[in-house]
């Protein structure tokens, strides 16, 4: 099966930076404990505090559904709703 890859980031307004920020370390812990998540990372950038640089690879494609389905129900959704997001998502076979 094929790998799937997510690579980019996303805009934070500020109103919602401290949401996101304090949210931040569980979403990415209920991430890495999913079934299939094989890298998770996401990282504020050190030179725009509104950018959160985020690299995913989930082992196939339904277990990156099973993880965006859960994630628009979670909290990390609620506190991410207003962001900008700027993906690329490729499949690596």
């Amino acid at each position: 099966m094929s790998k799937i890859i997510l690579k980019g980031y996303i805009l934070v307004p500020e109103i919602d930076l401290l949401a996101v920020k304090n949210e931040l370390p569980s979403h990415i812990d209920h991430t890495r404990n999913e079934a299939g998540c094989l890298v998770f990372e996401v990282s504020q950038d050190q030179e725009n505090t509104m950018r959160f640089n985020v690299y995913e690879e989930f082992s196939n494609k339904k277990a990156f559904s099973a993880h965006q389905e859960r994630v628009s129900k979670s909290k990390w959704g609620e506190v991410t709703a207003n962001v900008e997001r700027h993906y690329e998502i490729k499949i690596d076979a």
